[in-house]
């Protein structure tokens, strides 16, 4: 496993702009497919962005319809560190966004990711 601590949530207004972090620990943070999903209040934790680590589609970069050309996820692995650049916010965006390491190339499902940080709350008024 890995550890991970996620920050950057906040409030902020419709049309704003916040980037969230995700801090992982252990040396084979390069190796992992790191992925973001949230989850807001009586609904189900929803996919919203990975990056695999394995496979012929390492590197590549993968998103929920919903926050496709709005979101961009990336990763620094000298920093071992994951981001999630969330722009043109909408109050549906409103949840706690979730990162999350996996150990292969699947990346939609949370049963394909075997740690999780403990969640940063993201609000977004209209």
């Amino acid at each position: 496993q890995v550890q991970l601590v996620e920050s950057g949530g906040g409030l902020v207004q419709a049309g704003g702009s916040l980037r969230l972090s995700c801090a992982a620990s252990g040396r084979t943070f390069n190796e992992y497919t790191m992925g973001w999903f949230r989850q807001a209040p009586g609904q189900e934790r929803e996919f919203v962005a990975a990056v695999v680590a394995l496979g012929a589609w390492s590197g590549r970069a993968y998103y929920a319809e919903s926050v496709k050309g709005r979101f961009t996820i990336s990763r620094d692995n000298a920093k071992n560190t994951l981001y999630l650049q969330m722009n043109s916010l909408k109050p549906e965006d409103t949840a706690v966004y979730y990162c999350a390491a996996g150990a292969t190339p699947r990346y939609q499902r949370s049963l394909d990711y075997d740690s999780w940080g403990q969640g940063t709350q993201v609000t977004v008024s209209s």
